[in-house]
Order: structure tokens, then C-alpha cells, then sequence
């Protein structure tokens, strides 16, 4: 039997004229399709004021319920929600379906940020809450603002996507930093050993730079770091989620 292929790669010409090229549907005296940009802002907005302490977990959709990582990420998930921390994910399946499941089910909040793709995925059903993007980059300004951590679960390029982005946008300065946290070190350690070798000796890093990732590997150290920045933030009087 023939493996599937991924439809980028298909010579179907009905798939390469849909318009889900985002960047390509943006021509001249198209101006009107900001206003959809608009309104998708507002609704992402609007929809996520007073969430509260939040958290944002990233990995996989493709791990399954019977994974090791699936079963950490929904203990975690259980986790944060005793602590009072709303979890945040893509909305998918894999990790992003077990961390809001570990919420869901101990009676937390459990947020959803889902996309619409080509091959249309379906929200969880571990939901309290499921809000809809049509374009990534809305996507990811939420799951900025209205998060103040990053865990990164293994996963793919969506997922080392979200992390280099928040790593940026903390060096830059464009954002307070937050703790970025990467589980399973064995999986990350070979990116994070090629960034620290080849990025660091060439010089388009800082050397500060790379403790911008801490490695853990254990629910309960990370919702320990996670809950130490939300206290720590209380006590000086920072409340970076207040009024959001």
C-alpha cells in the first residue's frame, strides 16, 4: 500500500486553489479582508479577558493517550488546575488534548486556541472553553498575552515554532519574561546542544541567552516554577494577568 503523502505534496489543482494561502489571498483592493483580520482580533480578545493566571502547554497533536508524554502533560494539566492556573493549548489532539484533559477532568479551566487548517482539525473534547482562529499569527498573540509560561513538550515544527517565537520575543525585550520550560531533555537536548554550539561560537546569540530555557522533566517541578513566578509576581505587586 502506498503511504500517504501530505497534501503540499500532491499535484491536485482543486488542493493548490483553495484559499487557505493566507498570504497569497492579501492583493491589491483586497483591503476590505483587514477588517476579518479586525473582528478576529476582538473576538480573540474578548473572549479571553479575565482568564486569569494561565499557562500555555505546546507538543505534539500526533501522541497518543497510551504515551508516556501524553500521561505527563495530563498530570501536569491536573496539576495546574489545583493550583488555581488556567491551562492553555492549541485545542488539538496529542499533548495539547492531555494537558486540557488533566484540567478538564480536576474542574479547572481548560482553554482551547484552535486553528483552522487544510485538514480540518477537530477542538478536544476536554474544553471549558474552545475559541477559533483562522490566521496563526492572531493565534499567537494570544497565546502571548495571556499566558505567563511556556511549557514545551516534544512536537514538531508548529512546536518548535511557538517556542523560538517566545524566545524571541523575550530576548527583544517585546515581552516580560515568562519561564519557558522544555520537557524531556533526552528529546530536546540535541537542538538545544547544535543552538548552544553553532549559534553561541558564531555569535548570534549571547551566552545569556541560553537561560532563557530551563530543562524539566517532572510535573510537579514544573508546576512548582510555574506557581513560585506567579507568587513571586503577587508579592511585587506585578499581576501581569490582572485586567487582561
Amino acid at each position: 500500500m502506498e503511504p500517504q503523502r501530505p497534501p503540499y505534496e500532491k499535484n491536485n489543482g482543486d488542493f493548490l486553489t483553495k484559499e487557505q494561502f493566507l498570504v497569497d489571498e492579501l492583493k491589491v483592493g483586497d483591503t476590505w479582508r483587514m477588517f476579518r483580520i479586525m473582528s478576529e482580533f476582538v473576538e480573540g480578545f474578548e473572549q479571553m479577558h479575565g482568564v486569569g493566571p494561565a499557562v500555555t502547554v505546546f507538543g505534539s497533536a500526533r501522541s497518543k493517550s497510551t504515551d508516556l508524554r501524553y500521561q505527563t502533560a495530563r498530570r501536569l494539566g491536573k496539576i495546574m488546575a489545583e493550583k488555581g492556573i488556567t491551562v492553555i493549548t492549541g485545542g488539538g489532539p496529542g499533548i495539547m488534548e492531555a494537558a486540557n484533559r488533566g484540567a478538564f477532568e480536576s474542574g479547572g479551566k481548560s482553554i482551547g486556541l484552535n486553528i483552522e487548517l487544510p485538514l480540518e482539525q477537530e477542538h478536544n473534547p476536554y474544553l471549558t472553553k474552545a475559541v477559533q482562529f483562522r490566521h496563526f499569527f492572531i493565534r499567537k498573540v494570544m497565546l502571548v498575552k495571556y499566558s505567563f509560561g511556556f511549557i514545551i513538550f516534544p512536537g514538531g515544527f508548529g512546536t518548535m515554532d511557538e517556542c523560538f517565537e517566545a524566545l524571541t520575543l523575550i530576548q527583544t525585550m517585546k515581552i516580560r519574561p515568562f519561564p519557558v520550560i522544555m520537557v524531556d531533555r533526552k528529546f530536546w537536548s540535541g537542538l538545544w546542544g547544535w543552538v548552544s554550539d553553532n549559534l553561541l561560537r558564531e555569535g548570534t546569540i549571547s551566552p545569556g541567552d541560553l537561560e532563557l530555557i530551563t530543562f524539566l522533566d517532572e510535573p510537579e517541578e514544573i508546576a512548582d516554577r510555574i506557581t513560585e513566578f506567579v507568587e513571586r509576581g503577587t508579592i511585587e505587586g506585578k499581576r501581569p494577568w490582572a485586567g487582561r
